[in-house]
């Protein structure tokens, strides 16, 4: 479903699609279960490897979401399975999985165009919130993911503005770090719609349609220090 419809559909009305990519076989089944006993979620399928899950998804249609391993223990990686997604479907949303916050996966990740990275330990609730977030245009994080991307962005002095000013850098700053767009309109003052409005505008000047790919395109032009 494109983006746009899902955007205006509350989440509960027409089931997400979505995919697991995880090697854990206990885990990747509690999460497939768990998932389908969310109201508004429907795990189509699970994989233990990126090349069965690739597979799959040059054969039929694509899902919303993508729950993917960053550390897969044989075969490709989350990291090269998540750009391959993105390639044959560029439309699917996709959530790395992680067990730690490096700051090198992080980078890679956001880069390679993941729209959420999250511990494994969070909860379900906290699990299906991000969903929802991404489905509705966000960057979900957990609280140590979020400090991790903000370290990233104190590595670096923009020296490619790619056209925003300096206004809508700092509001893609505080949504990178995981602010909504009321906690981005508190933090500076100004209206949720002003926020709302500077966001779209940088998606244009951006050719994007998510925070997600704004960030990536943002970091891949201006790279931390610690990755240079």
């Amino acid at each position: 479903m494109p983006r746009t419809e899902r955007i205006n559909t509350d989440i509960a009305s027409i089931p997400v699609s979505l995919w697991v990519v995880e090697d854990d076989r206990a885990y990747r089944e509690a999460l497939c279960v768990l998932m389908d006993g969310s109201q508004g979620i429907r795990c189509e399928q699970s994989f233990s490897n990126c090349e069965d899950a690739l597979k799959m998804l040059s054969r039929r249609d694509a899902p919303e979401v993508v729950l993917m391993d960053i550390h897969l223990g044989q075969g490709m990686n989350g990291i090269e399975g998540l750009k391959r997604t993105k390639e044959i479907s560029p439309a699917t949303d996709v959530i790395m999985l992680t067990n730690f916050d490096d700051d090198h996966d992080v980078f890679q990740a956001i880069c390679a165009g993941a729209t959420g990275y999250l511990k494994k330990n969070i909860s379900l609730d906290d699990t299906v919130a991000s969903i929802t977030e991404v489905l509705n245009g966000g960057l979900p994080m957990n609280a140590p993911i979020a400090r991790k991307v903000m370290f990233l962005f104190k590595q670096f002095h923009s020296t490619v503005n790619l056209g925003l000013t300096e206004r809508e850098q700092e509001i893609l700053k505080h949504v990178a770090e995981g602010s909504s767009k009321k906690i981005v309109a508190d933090k500076l003052f100004i209206t949720y719609r002003t926020v709302d409005t500077h966001i779209k505008n940088i998606y244009k000047k951006l050719n994007v349609h998510t925070i997600g790919e704004a960030v990536a395109k943002w970091l891949q032009s201006n790279p931390p220090k610690t990755f240079s």
